[in-house]
């Protein structure tokens, strides 16, 4: 970008608190390079919705990308007709309907299966022992990997959402993430036979029926337990904090509004906090001058809290009108997963832990740490019950 405003940042600060940094951002330069991740980003939430729309400048085709680099061009980094070819291939897997009436059900068993076993403790961390767990075990049922234990996929899944901000090159987050993904194309490789013999509504499945090669289907796994590894895990884990944190317990127990209190806490602390683009040619939006190749931040956490559109934006307000929120994106490119993670979180994973564990309360009345900008969730969450 020519003549571009600069902001400089300090990495490991913004890491464990972009939102100072952001906020100065849309005050002054909601379009600036940020010279120590060599990237623009976008900031405001006006100029993200429209941007994110407009594939043809703001292309999420990015041949040396981290993702597609590590693993494989799966549909988030295609356009056109051939994202939408494997979009509307997995549609019965991730469908409203579907999520509601097949995997909802299985959801709540393996929700019910995992409070049973924590019941007992009385004590412990929920981002583990619960949020963790119901992730993985889900995430297992809705790929169709039900060979990988619940706790190599999140292994992989964090390798690999590591391995896709390694901005700053460092050479083992690199060596472990191609650890990851071998590990999940060995699984792929173990139950491709079992699920050519017996269909279902996993992905591996409906993407064999689709006739999607071994690599589309590689790829699009590893996007899938990505993004439906550590997103979900964050977000149960931060919802249940900012319940027991806000004195919202018995607020949600009567109301049943758990949808809101997702949606909230998403616009809040955005467990995505951004999506990279390329630029694909030569563009001008208002008054910056992008060149071709320029690498892009789409920043969902900063739009999620800008003032223009939120009032108050830094509280937490279970009342808040979130339908501008897009803690899912926009366009063409909105999350596919996202009627699966409403159903996880909102209908299974909130309302059957608070309602097996009424005394549920935090176990430390300290400051509970936040970690990550492109991806953010708690790092601890110790309770008792």
């Amino acid at each position: 970008m020519e003549n571009r405003p600069t902001h400089n940042i300090d990495v490991s600060k913004f890491k464990r608190n972009p939102y100072p940094d952001l906020k100065k951002m849309r005050a002054v330069n909601p379009i600036c390079f940020v010279p120590q991740l060599y990237a623009t980003m976008i900031c405001d939430r006006e100029s993200i919705y429209e941007c994110e729309k407009n594939i043809e400048v703001f292309s999420s085709v990015q041949p040396q990308g981290l993702m597609t680099i590590l693993m494989g061009q799966n549909m988030m980094r295609k356009d056109g007709r051939e994202h939408l070819r494997e979009r509307k291939t997995i549609f019965k897997t991730i469908s409203p309907k579907t999520s509601r009436d097949h995997w909802k059900d299985k959801f709540e068993t393996i929700a019910d299966s995992i409070i049973d076993k924590i019941k007992e403790l009385k004590s412990g961390d929920l981002l583990t022992l619960y949020a963790r767990e119901l992730s993985a075990e889900c995430l297992k049922l809705v790929t169709g990997l039900t060979n990988m234990t619940a706790s190599e996929m999140d292994r992989v899944s964090q390798g690999m959402i590591d391995g896709c901000s390694n901005y700053a090159g460092d050479s083992n987050i690199e060596e472990y993430c191609n650890d990851c993904t071998e590990s999940i194309d060995a699984h792929i490789n173990e139950i491709v036979g079992k699920v050519n013999r017996n269909a279902d509504f996993s992905l591996i499945s409906t993407m064999l029926e689709g006739n999607l090669s071994a690599d589309q289907i590689s790829a699009n796994i590893k996007l899938a337990i990505s993004g439906g590894q550590n997103e979900p895990r964050d977000a149960i884990a931060g919802c249940i904090w900012a319940a027991l944190n806000f004195g919202l317990k018995e607020l949600l127990l009567e109301k049943k509004n758990w949808g809101q209190l997702f949606n909230e806490y998403c616009r809040w602390m955005s467990p995505i906090g951004m999506s990279p683009r390329e630029i694909a040619k030569d563009f001008s939006y208002d008054n910056y001058r992008f060149k071709k190749g320029d690498r892009v931040f789409l920043m969902f956490s900063s739009a999620n809290r800008d003032e223009k559109v939120f009032a108050d934006a830094d509280k937490f307000d279970l009342e808040r009108d979130c339908s501008k929120s897009i803690h899912f994106g926009a366009g063409p490119h909105y999350c596919a997963g996202a009627s699966i993670a409403s159903t996880m979180i909102s209908m299974v994973a909130l309302p059957k832990l608070f309602s097996a564990l009424p005394k549920l309360r935090l176990l430390h009345t300290e400051k509970y740490d936040f970690d990550g900008w492109a991806f953010r969730g708690i790092t601890s969450l110790e309770c008792e019950w």
